[in-house]
């Protein structure tokens, strides 16, 4: 697929960050990195830009640490307009692309959407979206549908053998000790 081509827009991608400014006058981006470690988003070397409502497709040239963040240089970007035309645009990777995990390591976006029900059977909700707290991952599950026990917002931590019991992928459930008043 050449530089300029559109992909499809889809559910097939995940976020691995966003590019939020020029860097020089030589189309260098700064990039804001949502992967542990940050600089995780330069081992892909071809990134999906989400910029407008388009898809488009860009070689990484080359990147690096820079101060507290990173920044890098995109084929077919090489002055700054061109990197102010893709300022603001997300960097976007194929799910297929990423890693395998192993045993019960899962990606964020695995697990958002599944439907949290407590060890009772009570349904507290489904997961919105995760945050990192620097002890632990925190998963926000909405409490919403007809099933759910209450519309109450509850923070509960990715504590995997503790508050996490099981995770059910195919079924879309995750399974939890938590108490429902909490």
């Amino acid at each position: 697929m050449s530089d300029n081509a559109q992909a499809q827009p889809s559910d097939d991608h995940v976020v691995l960050g966003k590019l939020t400014s020029p860097y020089g006058v030589k189309g260098w981006l700064k990039v804001y990195s949502y992967t542990g470690p940050m600089e995780g988003i330069l081992d892909y070397a071809e990134w999906v830009l989400r910029h407008d409502g388009r898809l488009v497709r860009r070689r990484l040239v080359q990147g690096r640490r820079h101060g507290k963040g990173l920044v890098a240089q995109l084929e077919g970007v090489d002055s700054r307009e061109a990197a102010e035309a893709l300022a603001g645009a997300e960097v976007l990777l194929p799910k297929a692309a990423l890693p395998e995990l192993s045993g019960d390591d899962y990606y964020w976006h695995q697990l958002e959407g599944l439907r949290v029900v407590t060890r009772e059977g009570v349904v507290l909700g489904y997961i919105a979206y995760l945050f990192e707290t620097g002890a632990n991952d925190v998963m926000v599950v909405q409490g919403q549908g007809e099933d759910a026990v209450d519309d109450r917002e509850r923070l509960l931590p990715f504590l995997p053998d503790d508050v996490v019991l099981e995770v059910n992928l195919e079924a879309g459930v995750m399974s939890v000790d938590w108490d429902p008043e909490f």
